[in-house]
């Protein structure tokens, strides 16, 4: 018989068949695998140290300072105002001008008031005569009297008279200081030294002393002062350091706070905190003798209250805050990083005071922080550098306790 001998050897060829092709399908599953875990695995650990930049922790000095929005104003601010009646003649200032105290600046009609003072002159002398005839009398009398030759009751009543004519003499003479003093009224001058500010009044208006509008005003700005609040948790160590005789520099910035104006000093603190808003005002003065700072301007105050010394200082890019608090990433000498937890102080935003943590010397990382974890592998894309202690007084020194 054929056919058992035919199917005896057919199934041993399919089953030879169906394995060489499982072993193939095996080999290339292994081949995969390897070329995803082994091959890509070598690559990423070649490619696990991560470049950053860096930075060396130094000691230097920190300025602790406290900003406020404030309000230029002048040290004196006078509405030049008529103290008589009459047509106003002449001006003889210049709207925006300089001018010194006591420069002559407009004219009120003078002739009636001269009149006056001529009149009470002619009347003073009227009273002077009449008074030099009762003192006349007088003498005669009393030479009389030793003579029993007039009675003493009429020498008496010629005393009296002479006191009584004395007095009008003397209220005419005050007539006539009054006078005078009109006269120099109708001569305007400026009380105060200072810019004008626009003409209020034109020549040929007729002006009252009792008018508010006034002729002009005149503010002094050099020297000028600046008025601006800080809070009451600010104003200790400002009132401890003036008790001690410091100087605190007040700088004045645009409004922007991006340029510095001028430089000034502290010169008074208000005597009362305002409740509703639990702020205090102070004053700054400025010499501005270049007459940049403009009354009433708003611009941003830096008081600088003390400067730290010798602190530790780090970039401030390189303080980051996460579950562990305020921390930075430490470079270790074997180019390891790991997690170092601070008490950051007081910044100027370029610098941060570092209280506690760090010591001047260790290295920190600046740039690339994002990508970091605790112990990998970095390579230094950067030379270290240390952070600059010059720092920009411009930017808010508060620390974060103070902040809040």
């Amino acid at each position: 018989m054929v056919e058992p001998v035919v199917d005896g050897v057919a199934k041993p060829k399919r089953r030879w068949r169906s394995l060489i092709f499982l072993l193939i399908i095996i080999l290339l599953v292994g081949v995969f695998t390897y070329w995803r875990h082994a091959g890509p695995s070598a690559t990423t650990h070649v490619a696990s140290a991560q470049a950053v930049g860096v930075a060396k922790v130094v000691a230097g000095p920190m300025p602790e300072t406290v900003t406020a929005l404030g309000t230029v104003t002048p040290t004196a601010t006078v509405t030049v105002l008529p103290q008589l009646s009459g047509y106003l003649t002449d001006v003889a200032f210049t709207e925006g001008e300089s001018v010194t105290k006591g420069q002559y600046l407009a004219q009120i009609d003078p002739r009636p008031y001269q009149v006056q003072l001529e009149q009470y002159t002619a009347q003073q002398a009227k009273d002077s005569a009449t008074l030099a005839q009762a003192k006349s009398d007088l003498a005669r009398y009393e030479i009389l009297q030793k003579q029993d030759s007039i009675s003493a009751q009429q020498v008496a009543d010629q005393k009296f008279l002479v006191v009584q004519e004395t007095a009008t003499v003397q209220v005419d003479q005050a007539q006539i200081d009054t006078a005078k003093l009109d006269l120099t009224y109708c001569h305007i001058i400026a009380p105060v030294a200072g810019t004008v500010g626009l003409r209020l009044v034109d020549p040929g208006n007729y002006v009252t002393s009792g008018s508010s509008t006034g002729i002009a005003v005149i503010t002094t700005i050099s020297p000028i002062t600046v008025i601006f609040s800080i809070s009451q948790t600010e104003l200790a160590p400002v009132l401890t350091e003036m008790q001690s005789g410091a100087n605190l520099v007040a700088s004045a910035y645009t409004s922007d706070d991006a340029t510095k104006i001028a430089d000034g000093t502290l010169t008074a603190v208000d005597n009362q905190v305002n409740t509703s808003t639990g702020t205090v005002k102070l004053r700054a003065t400025f010499a501005n003798t270049n007459s940049i700072l403009f009354p009433n301007e708003f611009v941003n105050i830096h008081l600088t209250v003390r400067t730290l010394q010798n602190v530790p200082l780090v970039p401030a890019q390189a303080v980051q805050s996460g579950a562990p608090g305020s921390y930075v990433y430490v470079v270790g000498a074997d180019n390891t990083v790991s997690v170092q937890t601070i008490t950051p102080g007081i910044t100027d935003g370029i610098n941060t005071v570092i209280t506690k943590g760090l010591t001047p010397g260790q290295v920190v990382v600046t740039d690339g922080v994002d990508r970091l974890t605790n112990g990998m592998k970095v390579t230094i894309a950067t030379p270290v550098a240390a952070p600059s202690t010059g720092a920009a007084p411009h930017k808010k020194h508060l620390p974060p306790a103070a902040a809040q």
